[in-house]
Order: structure tokens, then sequence, then C-alpha cells
């Protein structure tokens, strides 16, 4: 019996050029064509795939696809050559592997049956370069910011960014997700609408320039790639693919194949503090806001309304006041003075109020009588 360890794992005494050669199963696998990594981990486990004679059902397994077979359900796998191609993406078009509702995307550009891939992303609206391949290594190596491989944009923007805002530009601004920056900034042309910048970054985020753009109340009315690393877009018209030479794939893979810019642990824990108290500071500030405009918008409401009802009251209050002093001057004060006068009369003080009363009570009933002759004669 064969040992399974020695067909499936490479040894450690082996040349460089070995273990170069030895892949990840499930990853040569998900090249060629068995769907993902996720699904052709499934085959590995449920005993779907061979290696050699031998049954594989354990993930981790390392294989050169050069010198040994591999059988997913008794069919031979066969290994796909590494192809590579330049795609200058027109608007509208999306830079997805999968899109539920049907919508052009760039691997629809390309008549190939093997399963391909763009290297990095350019939202619906931005056009310019992409790369598309099957070659996982070189896709990782030009999208991971710690290769730092350079990206140059040219973008068209509302209004003229001053030299402030081009520094402020190249130290930084912190977003959601942390702190971003540009690495050069120059302005390509300038007119009284616009201007045309070029941007050059060494990672990319969603929407990143747009973001950085917006907080400087520059709106971008165009983004386009012109380049990744050494490779250029040159005359490619929009729309249009070929096939990299093997010249071009090996400048982008040397210069992408650069050591990695190791950063300390110090200062990723400093930057992941600094972006940590901006989002509380931020937060904080978002409901001071809110706090101040909630209640504000409802005391003023109810003060008004209490104004109001106060006013209208206080209105009444004074109407029917003034309308009650007026009857009770015009009424009591007569009869208060000649009652306190005549309660403590003499017997003639007596035979006078008694007289006066009488007078009253005769002039009361001529004032009466004399009302309906006026009606009767209007």
């Amino acid at each position: 019996m064969a040992q399974p360890s020695k067909k499936n794992t490479p040894k450690k005494s082996n040349s460089k050029s070995a273990a170069e050669g030895s892949v990840r199963l499930q990853k040569i696998l998900a090249e060629a064509g068995h769907g993902s990594r996720r699904q052709c981990e499934l085959l590995i486990v449920e005993g779907r795939v061979q290696v050699g004679r031998e049954i594989v059902s354990e993930l981790g397994v390392k294989v050169d696809p050069n010198k040994q077979d591999i059988f997913v359900d008794g069919r031979k796998v066969k290994i796909q050559r590494k192809r590579y191609f330049v795609i200058n993406k027109p608007a509208g078009v999306l830079s997805t592997s999968w899109d539920p509702s049907g919508r052009t995307r760039v691997i629809d550009l390309i008549d190939t049956n093997q399963r391909v891939y763009n290297v990095g992303r350019l939202d619906k609206a931005s056009e310019g370069l992409i790369i598309v391949t099957n070659d996982g290594e070189l896709a990782n190596r030009l999208t991971h910011p710690r290769y730092r491989v350079p990206k140059i944009y040219h973008v068209q923007v509302v209004g003229n960014p001053d030299r402030k805002t081009l520094k402020q530009l190249e130290q930084g601004v912190y977003l959601a997700e942390g702190f971003a920056k540009v690495e050069h900034v120059k302005v390509r042309k300038k007119s009284k609408a616009g201007a045309e910048l070029e941007l050059i970054l060494t990672e990319g985020r969603n929407r990143e320039i747009r973001r950085l753009l917006a907080r400087f109340d520059h709106k971008v009315l165009r983004l386009k790639r012109v380049a990744i690393g050494s490779l250029r877009l040159k005359d490619l018209p929009t729309g249009a693919v070929r096939e990299l030479t093997a010249e071009e794939v090996s400048r982008l893979k040397s210069k992408s194949g650069g050591k990695p810019k190791r950063v300390s642990k110090k200062k990723i824990q400093a930057k992941k503090k600094m972006a940590a108290k901006v989002a509380e500071s931020r937060e904080k500030a978002a409901r001071k806001k809110a706090k101040k405009k909630g209640p504000a918008k409802k005391t003023t409401k109810k003060k008004t309304k209490r104004k109001s009802a106060t006013t209208d009251s206080s209105r009444r209050v004074a109407r029917g006041t003034t309308k009650r002093k007026k009857s009770k001057t015009s009424k009591s004060r007569p009869t208060k003075s000649r009652s306190s006068k005549k309660s403590r009369p003499t017997k003639s003080g007596s035979s006078k109020s008694r007289s006066q009363k009488s007078r009253r009570s005769q002039g009361g009933q001529s004032k009466t009588s004399r009302k309906p002759t006026k009606r009767r004669r209007t």
C-alpha cells in the first residue's frame, strides 16, 4: 500500500520548483470550472474527488497538477492554461461574477469557455482598464494593498480644487471603513465649469475616489482608469478586448511580485484606535443634533399653542370684565349712594325718598310708553 501523504503532499526537502508547483486541491478544481472554492470543498468532503488512485476527503491537501492526475466523479480534470485579458470597460457594465437581474457583465464581453474573473472592480458609472484572468495569485498581488501596485485614474470634477484640497487628499481623510488617502494628485486641465485630475491609488475601496472628492464638495462627472502597474490602456477603444502578451504578463508579475510593505502592529493598532475614536465622535455629534432637533420642535409647538390660548382667554376675560365693570359702575353707584344717604333719614327724609321713588316709577312708565310710538312712526 502506497502512503497517501507522499502522493498528496509534497516533501519539505524538495526543490523550490516542486514547492511552487503544489497547489491546494479546491483551488485547482475551482480553476478547472467545477464551481467556487466552497463548492469544491463540498465535493472533497463528500468523497467525490480522487487523486491518483486514492480518494481524498480532507481539506488542505496540496497537489501538483503537472505530476498527479485528479478525478471528479470518475472523470479526469482538465487543467486549463492561464489566460490574461484586458478590457476597456464602458459605463453601464458591471464588474461582478454574478448578477441575479441578468445585466451585462465584464465577463460577458469575452468569448471563453474557461472560468475567468475580473481583477479588482470598477463601479457601474466608471470606465477604463480592467484585467480578466484565471490566475488567482496574480489577481491577489494586483489587488491587495500590501503590495502597493499603483493604479492611475483620470477624473473630471465639478469646480476647480485648491492646493489645500490636493494636499489634504494626499495627507488622507477618515472614511467609514478607516483611513484613506491618495498617493499623488495633479491637475491636468482647468476650465470654468470644472477640472480634470490625475489620481494615483495603491488600494481600492468601494467608490473611494468619489467619496474622497465628495468630502471637498467636488462632484465626479467622469471616472476612467488608465493604468494598472506597468500596463497601460493606450488606444484600446471602449468595449474592446485583447489578450496580453507574455512580456506584459511577466512585467506585471515582476512589479507586483516584490516584497510586501511591512507595517508594525503598533501602527495598525493606532490606526484602528483613531478610526474608532472618529466613529464615536461622529455618533455623539449625530445624537446631540437629534436631541436638539427633536424636543425643540415639540416645545415650540406647545409654546405657540399655549400663547395663543392664553392670549385668547385673556382677551375674552378682559372684554367680560370691562363689560361687567361698566354695568356695575352705571347701576350700582347711584343706587348705593342714594340708598346709603336715605337709609338713615328722619321722618322728613323718608317722605322725600318715597316721593322720589314714585317719580322714578312714573318716569319708567313714560319711557316704556314712548317706545312703541316711535316704532309705529318708523
